[in-house]
Formats: C-alpha cells, sequence, structure tokens
C-alpha cells in the first residue's frame, strides 16, 4: 500500500440528472413502505450499532445501489459496473426523491426507498430507459461521508505512561498500521507483509493527512486516524486498492521515533559512589546488556548467553554509538543508552534490527582496563617491623580472596583453610600475581589489582575466570622462607670440605651412585650445613645435581667428573 501524496482536485461541478444516467451514473437510496404512490417511502433494513455521523445535506457520499421498477424489473445498478456511485448530496446533483432519501443515514446503513415521478424524472421519463411517470425503487447501501470542511480526525486509544517525545516535523518513523474504508474494509495492512511503514514525517513523504495525523504521536501509542478523500488520494485513488473519492482510517501503532539531527541519549541508572576511574577511548571494557527497541521489543542480551560483551571502545569495533554510550562510565554502572539508526545498523538493519531502528541498550559495565596498565597495589597493613622483604626465589605461604572488580568472588583460600605457597619468581603464579607478591613483608596485607594481559588473559580460566577479566586479590603474607641465590638449588652454610667427594663415596670405590649422593645431601641438610631451594621437591632437585654431575650419563660420578659451581665454566648444582 502506498500512502504516498498526490495532488488533490476540486470535486467536478454538478452534473444534471439526465445527463448522469447518460453517462451511465445514477445515484438513489433505499425504501418502501405503505403509502401512496404519490409520497416518498423510506425502509430501513439495516442500521449499524454505532451511527458517529449521518449524511447532512452538503455532504459527498458514496453508496451503492440497485435499481428497479415496482415489477421487479432491474433498470441500473452500481454493482454491475463495480464501482460506487459519488456524489454531493443536496446541491441538485440528484433527483429530488434521492437527496431526500440519503439524508440521515449512516455508513453501512441498508434503505430501501420509493420514489414517486414527481421526486424522480415525472412524465418526462429518460428515453430508452426511465419510461414516463415511472415510480423507481432504489436498495441503497452507505458506504462514505465526508464533507468539504472536514478535517483529520484523531482518536487516542491507548498511550503510555511515559511519553518522553512525540513526533515532530521531519521526523523519521516507524509504525504499524490496518487501512480500511469508512465502511471496515480492509484494503492494506503493514502487519500482513510483517514490515513496519518507515517515513519521514511533515515533508511530503505521506498523503497531507497522515502527515498531520501522526504528529504529537508517542512511541507505544494507538490511535485511529480517519482523513477526508481531499487530504488523501482524491478523486482519481490511487489506481489500485482505494477508489476515487474514499475516506480513509488507518489504525496506527508508532513503534520507532527519531530525527536525522539526534545524538544518542543517556540515562544513568545506577552510579556507584565510588568511582576512581571512567572509561576512555582506547580503554577495553567486559559489559552485560539487553538491547531492545524502542517500543520494548527484545532483540538480543548478553546475560542470555550468560557472558560478557567484551570490546575496545573508542576504536570502531563496536557501532558508533555504543562506541560513545560507553565512555566515562565507572565499574559498576548502570545506564541506558539510546541509539538512533545512523549511529546504529542503519537503513538496512542486522539480523533480527529491523532497518531504521532506534536501539536501547541497557547497560551494566563489569569491569574495564587499558593495554597500558600494570598493577595496582595498596597495602592497608604491615606489621611495625617490616625489614624482610620478599623477593625472587623467596617461599611465599599467604592467604588470599580473588574476585572480579564488580565483587563477584572467584576463589579463597580462607574458604579452603590452607594457604597458597609458591615460589617467587618461579613461575608458579600469573605474571602479575608475583609482581603483586614482591617487596612484601610476613604479616602485611594487601590489594592488588591484576589486568588480564598480566592475569589470565583473553581465554580466562574455563569455568572459573572469564577471559579479559580484571582480578582483585586480597592478600595476607603468612610465612616468608628465604630463598636462594639466583641459579642455585643449594648452597653451603659454612666451608666447604676440600675432601668432599670422598665423604661423599663413603665406600672408597671411586665412584658415587645416586643413593650416596643423595644420603649425603640430605645429611647435610639436615645438620643445617647445606640447603636446599624451599619449596621445590627436595629429591628432584638431587637428582638434577647427581645428573649435573654425571657428565657421561653412565650413572655414576667420578672424582674426574666431580666439580663445585665456582669451578664450572658453566651452571653447575654444586
Amino acid at each position: 500500500m502506498a500512502i504516498r501524496a498526490r495532488s488533490w482536485r476540486p470535486p467536478p461541478p454538478p452534473l444534471l440528472l439526465l445527463l448522469l444516467w447518460v453517462t451511465g451514473q445514477a445515484a438513489p437510496v433505499a425504501g418502501l413502505g405503505l403509502g401512496s404512490d404519490s409520497e416518498l417511502q423510506i425502509e430501513r433494513r439495516f442500521v449499524p450499532d454505532e451511527c458517529p455521523r449521518a449524511v447532512r445535506s452538503g455532504d459527498f457520499v458514496r453508496y451503492h445501489y440497485v435499481g428497479t421498477f415496482p415489477d421487479g424489473q432491474k433498470f441500473d445498478s452500481s454493482y454491475d459496473r463495480d464501482s460506487t456511485f459519488n456524489v454531493f448530496v443536496g446541491k441538485g446533483q440528484l433527483i429530488a426523491g434521492m437527496d431526500q432519501a440519503l439524508v440521515g443515514m449512516c455508513v453501512n446503513e441498508r434503505r430501501f426507498v420509493k420514489i414517486p415521478p414527481k421526486l424522480a424524472y415525472g412524465s418526462d421519463g429518460v428515453s430508452g430507459v426511465i419510461p414516463p411517470d415511472s415510480v423507481l425503487h432504489f436498495d441503497v447501501l452507505l458506504m462514505d461521508i465526508w464533507n468539504s470542511e472536514d478535517q483529520v480526525q484523531i482518536h487516542t486509544y491507548f498511550k503510555p505512561p511515559t511519553c518522553p517525545r512525540t513526533i515532530q516535523v521531519s521526523d523519521f518513523v516507524r509504525y504499524h498500521y490496518n487501512g480500511t474504508f469508512l465502511d471496515g474494509t480492509l484494503f492494506d495492512s503493514s502487519h500482513n507483509r510483517m514490515k513496519t511503514y518507515d517515513t519521514y514525517v511533515g515533508i511530503g513523504w505521506l498523503i497531507p493527512g497522515m502527515d498531520k495525523g501522526l504528529l504529537g504521536m508517542c512511541v507505544g501509542e494507538k490511535r485511529i486516524i480517519t482523513i477526508p478523500p481531499f487530504l488523501a488520494y482524491g478523486e482519481d485513488g490511487d489506481g489500485k486498492d482505494i477508489p476515487g473519492q474514499a475516506s480513509l482510517v488507518f489504525d496506527v501503532a508508532l513503534l520507532d521515533l527519531h530525527n536525522p539531527k539526534d545524538g544518542i541519549s543517556i540515562e544513568n541508572k545506577v552510579v556507584p559512589e565510588n568511582c576512581e576511574r571512567r572509561s576512555q577511548s582506547g580503554d577495553f571494557l567486559r559489559y552485560h546488556y539487553n538491547g531492545t527497541l524502542l517500543d520494548g521489543t527484545f532483540f538480543d542480551s548478553s546475560y542470555s548467553r550468560n557472558r560478557t560483551f567484551d570490546t575496545y571502545i573508542g576504536q570502531g569495533y563496536v557501532i558508533p554509538g555504543i562506541d560513545e554510550g560507553l565512555l566515562g562510565v565507572c565499574i559498576g554502572e548502570k545506564r541506558r543508552i539510546v541509539v538512533p539508526p545512523h549511529l546504529g545498523y542503519g537503513e538496512e538493519g542486522r539480523g533480527n534490527i529491523p532497518g531504521s531502528a532506534v536501539l536501547v541498550f541497557d547497560i551494566h559495565v563489569i569491569d574495564f582496563h587499558n593495554p597500558s596498565d600494570s598493577i595496582s597495589i595498596t597495602s592497608h597493613y604491615k606489621p611495625p617491623d617490616c625489614s624482610v622483604l620478599s623477593k625472587k626465589g623467596d617461599y611465599l605461604k599467604y592467604h588470599y580472596n580473588a574476585s572480579l572488580l564488580d565483587g563477584t568472588l572467584l576463589d579463597s583460600t580462607w574458604n579452603l583453610g590452607k594457604t597458597y605457597n609458591i615460589v617467587l619468581g618461579s613461575g608458579q603464579v600469573v605474571l602479575g600475581m608475583d609482581m603483586g607478591l614482591r617487596e612484601m613483608c610476613v604479616g602485611e596485607k594487601r590489594t592488588v589489582i591484576i589486568p588480564p594481559h598480566l592475569g589470565y588473559g583473553e581465554a580466562g580460566v574455563d569455568g572459573e575466570v572469564p577471559g579479559s577479566a580484571v582480578l582483585v586479590f586480597d592478600i595476607e603474607l603468612l610465612e616468608l622462607v628465604a630463598g636462594l641465590p639466583e641459579g642455585y638449588m643449594f648452597v653451603w652454610n659454612g666451608e666447604v670440605s676440600a675432601n668432599l667427594f670422598e665423604e661423599i663415596d663413603k665406600d672408597g670405590d671411586g665412584e658415587v651412585l645416586l643413593e650416596e649422593f643423595s644420603e649425603y645431601i640430605h645429611a647435610q641438610v639436615a645438620s643445617g650445613k647445606g640447603k636446599l631451594a624451599p619449596g621445590f621437591d627436595a629429591e628432584m632437585i638431587v637428582k638434577n645435581m647427581f645428573t649435573n654431575q654425571d657428565r657421561n650419563g653412565d650413572g655414576k660420578v667420578t672424582a674426574e667428573e666431580f666439580k663445585l659451581k665456582d669451578q664450572e665454566t658453566k651452571h653447575d648444582e654444586l
């Protein structure tokens, strides 16, 4: 259905009834009843329950009729021409009896009219059609009424509780409609096409009556717009479904509204009291959202996928409206971002988002960071004596709570009832945690915030840590065992015996086996003369030390193979 504007032309000047007949048109209404043939008789055979308007002199009407003589012989019918008879009432364009019979009729009313000769064609008749002094019977069904003084009629039957904005001239709208004639006949429906009608308002893209009838509507509003033909398709109709001189009734539901000059609109729903940092262009955000159209129709949600939407902002990775709308947010903030189509998916739309649709995103910011971020350390408590600080190689025992920036708890050693134990700098924890545990003293409590590139990265930990998540660790260091110098897994606490090989080779056969080597090293550790690197498997360290000394790999170490570290040009555990 086209609701495009066409030029209106005024109705033609009144024609003599004889000319109407000659050209094949005729006009009467309904009636029969008791009385003499000299009087006009009207029988109302059907009257609709509702009659908001009745024909008055000066109105223009469209009606169907069948004309017969008293013996039932048909002399004319508008149905045979498949076209209503269209005429002004009370202006001499009809025979006098019909002019009188139409007055007071309602749309969809059916009348049977008996017109005597003196109110019809009299003693002259119409040559070849109506004999002189003929009584005429007309079965009339009224289809349409309008008056040249009419304006667009608007009846709003539903209005949403809130109406932040109404249609103005030059706005672009998306709406559904059913189009009917005054008698209720459907001629078009956007619902049947399952596609909204999308157009600008007030710039001549629509028929004048629709241009006027849409002004002032709210999204979600439903109204009935009745348009007289001279503000619709005039006397020619649209050439397809709409006949000439037809009044049109549009039942309209407004779904969407924007102006090409619109920017995004932002409504802050929840803003945290403490907002130490706001998002900037280049930041990476993780957020949840619900996406709807302006009328509330749902089209997408990150919640339904149980996964945040993760993206850089200000760099074109998302639609322009969201790129702009996510700037300046706080972690934990909830805001509504309304995006006009030229900053969304445009005229084409995408997936289940229709073209030219305004989008509404309800956003909850979970976290954000910048790729240039390092860890953040906040110390909450230090004991009075905090002189021994953790360093690479130290063995640490600590408790922690791990959470996301929004407070979601991921893990807790307190809940498990045991400490987490690591060797600092050995790759046993993520890099950010390794950095965050340095220069910490026993008893100290601190919070370490770790960006994802120093945490678990884009992949996260399946089922435990979301991808690209910023992590928050609340840490308490409980124990620190000093590590060995870098590169050493065993050191002597005193002077090394000059006869070290002989002491290890207890049986004096000139060969040291792994069992002899292990027994000797453990004895040195037990007596305090030697120290193994803390936090590692002692047997594994000893075995590696032995393997380093067993240079030919035959499972035994000879005096020629045996050397201390300071005697080596490359790494050795002794």
